[in-house]
């Protein structure tokens, strides 16, 4: 299919389905009352596929943040319960893995990344050197001790008799090795205690049905494109790409394929300057929908330059910027107001004073200043509850700040 002969969307259409491909739909659930369920969270994931995680933690951990986001103020347990727990009555429905960065994805879909896993053998950047002997003890440990901490690991490992003359193993070490047994996907972890990792044997997490199943390399990645496809709606190969940090050389055959198999539709986006693709069968909504804070690490906008493209929105996240240099803030929160992004407020969480601390908060250009605080001040008063803070205090940066402290607005 030519250029001329594709179909076309406005950069107003393009904006409106991606946004309801990620989730934002309109009302969310708890604002019609209803309570957050693993049913909701399992609906959510199959929509946008991944749950990015990081370790700041400066208003909330990355994950809990995009279903937040759609849904409302759920109970937090709901999406420990559904990562890092398992019953028969309720089986785990999320595992970790390096998915987009590191990510918790549906544990049906673990047989998707083996090809990855085959890839990070000697860790994610290929730099850890092998050692075998460490890698079985890691693996005995944990066999003997049960989920652990690398430090427990590691005193484990200490405590045994060394094996003979010389150093076998080096504590400085046993993270590492451990890490690349989880890239490689003999490890992964069966709970998190705070934000610390206990590793376990992927069978001792995993069901055999899915540890058993098997799929080819190149079907693998097919699906990952259209699994991209559908969070993204409509998507540039670039796009598709990032989303599940995929080659060039494997996306785009995948693309080929799945545009000969009617999967995917070519079109073409006014102002895009790249050829684009539309799942197949996906809607255009005819009205901007979706308010919601949005943390850096959401599935909507952690690929940059897809940011710019759809929302005309120049963000970059400031945390490993000097604090002098920062031109918004450490971790700043862009605003989606009716399915468009009109601002941004870095925030902090501030246990001792039990409230949610607006550092600073920023309008983008031509925007109504009046309209976005009051829509910001709901969001914010709904996030502080979400927390279980008293409420939100004010800082002084930033030119939406004086509209935010007008009475009724915050």
């Amino acid at each position: 299919m030519t250029a001329a002969s594709r179909a076309r969307l406005t950069a107003l259409q393009a904006r409106r389905i991606a946004v309801a491909a990620q989730g934002f739909t309109g009302t969310k659930p708890l604002e019609q009352g209803s309570a957050i369920t693993r049913a909701h969270l399992k609906r959510l994931v199959s929509r946008i596929q991944v749950l990015q995680m990081d370790s700041v933690s400066v208003a909330v951990r990355a994950h809990y943040a995009p279903v937040f986001s759609r849904l409302g103020p759920y109970d937090r347990s709901v999406l420990d319960r559904a990562a890092w727990s398992h019953s028969p009555r309720s089986p785990r429905l999320l595992v970790e893995y390096w998915a987009h960065e590191a990510a918790l994805m549906a544990v049906d879909d673990w047989p998707l990344m083996r090809w990855r896993m085959r890839q990070y053998t000697h860790g994610r950047w290929g730099n850890v050197r092998p050692n075998p002997a460490l890698a079985e003890g890691i693996v005995a440990a944990i066999a003997e001790l049960g989920p652990s901490t690398a430090g427990q690991i590691e005193d484990h490992l200490a405590a045994k008799p060394t094996r003979g003359r010389g150093t076998w193993w080096n504590r400085s070490d046993t993270k590492w090795v451990a890490e690349a047994l989880f890239a490689a996907g003999v490890l992964t972890t069966a709970t998190r205690v705070g934000f610390a990792r206990h590793y376990d044997l992927v069978e001792n997490v995993l069901p055999a049905p899915v540890l058993d199943r098997e799929v080819d390399d190149d079907e693998a990645v097919r699906e990952l494109v259209l699994r991209a496809a559908g969070a993204l709606g409509v998507a540039t190969e670039a796009d598709l790409r990032d989303y599940f940090r995929l080659s060039a050389a494997q996306t785009r055959p995948a693309i080929a394929a799945l545009v000969a198999a009617g999967e995917l539709e070519p079109v073409a986006v006014a102002d895009w300057g790249a050829p684009a693709y539309l799942r197949a069968g996906q809607a255009t909504p005819r009205t901007d929908r979706g308010t919601a804070l949005l943390c850096p690490f959401d599935p909507l906008i952690f690929f940059r330059p897809r940011v710019q493209r759809l929302f005309g929105f120049h963000y970059r996240i400031e945390i490993y910027t000097p604090e002098a240099r920062r031109k918004y803030g450490y971790y700043v929160w862009p605003f989606l107001l009716d399915g468009e992004l009109v601002g941004r407020v870095d925030l902090k969480a501030d246990r001792q004073r039990g409230a949610l601390h607006v550092l600073g908060a920023f309008v983008e250009r031509g925007r109504d200043r009046a309209r976005v605080a009051a829509a910001l001040a709901g969001e914010l008063d709904s996030m502080a509850s979400w927390l279980g803070l008293g409420g939100v205090s004010l800082g002084r940066r930033g030119d939406l700040m004086g509209e935010l402290r007008r009475p009724g607005t915050a």
